[in-house]
C-alpha cells in the first residue's frame, strides 16, 4: 500500500511536521470510526504551493469500522477528485469548520449521509476527513450509540481544532485498546456518565457489584486494586481523574484491566474524558509465565554450568591420580572441552535472551587457551570481527569447536616457533566464517583432514559437518596454519 507521502510526492505543500501530523491522525482513527460507525476518508488538497488554490483532493487513508459494516465494498486510496466535485470536502477545506446535516445521498444500494470534517494544524487546515455512513442504522439509535456519536462530535471537534490527536499519543500508547473491548464516558469531575455493557462487564470480573454510573472511576479503580499505599491510590485517583492524558492498570487477584484516558477539550476548556478499557488478565497471566519460564530456563543453564564443573573438578581430581603421561593429557583435553560447554550455559543462564552473545564466550575460550599455552608470554593473540549472537544449537558447539581449533593451534602450530595467532571472524545475513591462522611450523606435506588422527581434529570435523551444517578446511605452508569453519545461520 503506498505511504502518504509517495502519494504526495510533487503534489502537494505539505512541510514533513504536516505528513507527520497526518500519520499520528491516522494512527489513531480507528477509535474515530467505530465510535461514529463510518467509513472515513482522508483527503489532502492538491496545489503547487501553499498560496496556489486547490486544483482538487486525493485519497490518502481511508479506514472502516468495526463496529458497522462498510459502505465501500472497494478502498479509494489513491483516488482523485477534482475542485468543486465533492462540496462538503471543499467547504470544510475552505472555512474550517465541520460540515454535517447533509441530506443521505445514494450510493449503489444504500443511503449514505456523509459528513467533512477539516484536520487542523498550527491553526492551518491541512486536510479533510469526509465521514460516510449508513442512514438506515441511524434512526432508532440505542444509548450505546448515542454516546458512542456524542463523544465522536467532541473528538471530531478536537481535529477541527487541532487538539486531536494527543501530542506524542502514538510513541506513547501505541497500539490503543479498541472502542469495543469497553468504553467509559466521564463529566468533568471524573464521575462515570456512561459505561458500555463490556465495561460493566471488565469491572464486575474484578469484583465490583454495583452499576459505574454516577460513581467516580478513580475511587471505583481505588476500592479494587489490590495496592493499598495510600501513595498509590492518590495516583490511580489522580491518573483517573480525567483531566490528562493518562494509561492505568487496575489489577487484583481476580484479573486486570487496561485503561487509557483520554480528555475531551472544547476550546481552552476541559469537558470530560472518554476511557476505553481492556481486560488483559489473560495476557498478563501469559506474561507472568514466561517471566517463571524464563526464569526456569535460566535456573537450568545455571544448574547444568555447575554440574559440568563439578564434572570438570573430578575429572582434574582422576588426573592427578594418574602415573600414565598420556591418559593424565587426555582427561586435561576433557576439561577443556567441558570448560568450554560450560561457558556457553554460564552465558545463557545470565541472560534474559534465548540467545548467546557468541563475542563474550570466545574472548574467554581465548583467554583461556593463553593461560594454558606454555609459551604464554610469547604469543599475541588477535582477533577482528564479531560473530554476534547465535542460538544455543550453534553456540555449543562452535565454542567447542574454536577450543579445538586455538588449542590445536598452540599446542601444536605454535609449540616450537612462531608468535602470532589471529582469529578473523566475518559474518553476513546467512552465513558466518571463523578462520585462525598460526604463523608456526604448518602442517605435514602428507597431511590431511580425512586420514588425521588428532582427536581434537575429529570433533571439529564431526561437530562442524554434523552440529553447524558447516565446511571445515585446513591449509599448511611453512609458514603457518589456517583453519577455517563456514556455517550458516
Amino acid at each position: 500500500m503506498a505511504q502518504i507521502e509517495d502519494l504526495l510526492e510533487g503534489r502537494s505543500p505539505l512541510t514533513t511536521e504536516q505528513i507527520h501530523r497526518l500519520h499520528e491522525l491516522t494512527a489513531d482513527w480507528q477509535m474515530l470510526s467505530d465510535l461514529s460507525f463510518a467509513d472515513l476518508i482522508l483527503w489532502v488538497p492538491l496545489r503547487k504551493d501553499s498560496k496556489s488554490w486547490p486544483t482538487g483532493h486525493i485519497a490518502v487513508a481511508h479506514i472502516r469500522p468495526t463496529t458497522a459494516a462498510t459502505v465501500f465494498a472497494h478502498d479509494v486510496i489513491g483516488d482523485e477528485i477534482s475542485w468543486g466535485a465533492k462540496g462538503r470536502i471543499d467547504a470544510a477545506l475552505s472555512n474550517g469548520e465541520i460540515i454535517r446535516d447533509s441530506e443521505p445521498e445514494l450510493v449503489g444500494e444504500l443511503m449514505i449521509k456523509e459528513e467533512t470534517i477539516p484536520v487542523s494544524l498550527d491553526g492551518q487546515v491541512i486536510a479533510v476527513i469526509s465521514r460516510h455512513r449508513n442512514a438506515e442504522l441511524m434512526r432508532s439509535p440505542s444509548r450505546l450509540e448515542l454516546n458512542y456519536r456524542e463523544i465522536a462530535h467532541n473528538l471530531y471537534r478536537m481535529v477541527a481544532e487541532g487538539t486531536f490527536p494527543y501530542p506524542d499519543a502514538i510513541s506513547v500508547f501505541d497500539p490503543l485498546p479498541r472502542v469495543g473491548d469497553g468504553l467509559i464516558r466521564l463529566d468533568v469531575n471524573g464521575v462515570i456518565s456512561y459505561a458500555s455493557p463490556n465495561a460493566r462487564s471488565a469491572f464486575s470480573r474484578l469484583g465490583w457489584g454495583n452499576e459505574l454510573e454516577s460513581y467516580s472511576l478513580g475511587e471505583v479503580a481505588e476500592s479494587l486494586s489490590k495496592a493499598r499505599q495510600e501513595a498509590h491510590e492518590e495516583g490511580l485517583r489522580s491518573s483517573l481523574s480525567g483531566k490528562a492524558l493518562r494509561r492505568v492498570e487496575c489489577e487484583n487477584s481476580a484479573g486486570t484491566i487496561d485503561l487509557l484516558v483520554m480528555p475531551l477539550i472544547q476550546g481552552n476548556d476541559r469537558i470530560g474524558a472518554i476511557v476505553l478499557l481492556h481486560n488483559i488478565t489473560e495476557v498478563r497471566r501469559r506474561d507472568r509465565e514466561l517471566v517463571t519460564k524464563d526464569a526456569t530456563i535460566r535456573e537450568i543453564h545455571h544448574r547444568v554450568k555447575n554440574n559440568l564443573q563439578t564434572v570438570s573438578a573430578l575429572l582434574r581430581l582422576q588426573s592427578r591420580r594418574i602415573d600414565d603421561p598420556r591418559a593424565s593429557a587426555a582427561l586435561a583435553e576433557a576439561v577443556r572441552r567441558i570448560g568450554s560447554i560450560a561457558m556457553v550455559h554460564e552465558t545463557l543462564s545470565g541472560s534474559s535472551e534465548e540467545t548467546v552473545a557468541f563475542d563474550d564466550v570466545l574472548d574467554r575460550l581465548v583467554s583461556n587457551a593463553r593461560e594454558l599455552s606454555p609459551r604464554v608470554n610469547a604469543i599475541t593473540i588477535e582477533r577482528e570481527g564479531r560473530v554476534g549472537t547465535l542460538e544455543p544449537r550453534l553456540a555449543t558447539p562452535l565454542a567447542l569447536v574454536v577450543t579445538e581449533l586455538i588449542h590445536n593451534a598452540l599446542e601444536h602450530g605454535l609449540a616450537a616457533q612462531g608468535d602470532s595467532l589471529r582469529i578473523v571472524v566475518e559474518r553476513t545475513q546467512t552465513e558466518c566464517s571463523i578462520r585462525i591462522y598460526d604463523n608456526g611450523i604448518g602442517l605435514p606435506v602428507d597431511f590431511t583432514l580425512e586420514s588425521s588422527a588428532n582427536l581434537g581434529l575429529q570433533i571439529v570435523r564431526t561437530l562442524t559437518e554434523n552440529e553447524l551444517g558447516g565446511e571445515l578446511t585446513l591449509e599448511g605452508a611453512l609458514e603457518g596454519t589456517s583453519a577455517l569453519v563456514i556455517f550458516p545461520l
